[in-house]
Parts: C-alpha cells; sequence; structure tokens
C-alpha cells in the first residue's frame, strides 16, 4: 500500500510559513518521500499501516489549508501513466513482495 499526502498551505504569514516547514517536516520524520512538490507518499506493508500512518499524518496536520490522503495499492501506484518527464528511478516501483535493493 501506499499512502499519498497531497497539501496546499498557505504562506503569507510568518505563522503560516512556520506551520508549513514543521508539516513538512513532521512529513519526512515519518517516513515520507517527496514525489513532486507538496505531494509526498509512503510505501506501507499492509492496509493497517496505512490506516495507522494516516491517523499519524491527522494529528499533527496544520490548522489552515489543505491537506488530502490517499491510500492506495501498490498495483495502483505501478500503473501511474508519465505523461510528460521521466520515471526517477531513486523509488522502488515494483509489484513484487520482496526487493533486493
Amino acid at each position: 500500500m501506499r499512502v499519498f499526502v497531497m497539501f496546499d498551505l498557505p504562506v503569507l504569514t510568518a505563522s503560516d510559513r512556520r506551520a508549513y516547514r514543521i508539516f513538512k517536516k513532521q512529513l519526512i520524520k515519518s517516513g515520507f518521500i517527496m514525489m513532486q512538490e507538496s505531494i509526498y507518499v509512503k510505501l506501507c506493508l499492509n492496509a493497517t499501516a496505512a490506516r495507522v500512518v494516516a491517523d499519524n499524518v491527522r494529528s499533527f496536520k496544520p490548522p489552515k489549508g489543505l491537506v488530502q490522503l490517499m491510500i492506495v495499492t501498490e498495483k495502483q501506484f505501478t500503473s501511474i501513466d508519465y505523461i510528460v518527464g521521466e520515471v526517477n528511478d531513486e523509488y522502488i516501483s515494483s509489484t513484487d513482495r520482496m526487493v533486493i535493493v
């Protein structure tokens, strides 16, 4: 399973920028990696773990802005169609149960 966090947060005031920085740092500390600007993704072993991760993100959400969560299966994740750009080899994109790096 993959957990996507997509967000659009205000950065007009100093307190907004602080909330934005804290939120991004918490995502990275929780194991998320940036897929695109304002889109972070984390690999989870199963649906239960994905729900725990989603609840964790809800616990440190910023007070303003839009934060969206989406949980997809590995098969759905590997079927992403790249219209423009290239596949980034930095991410492991496989439906195999065991990946040897």
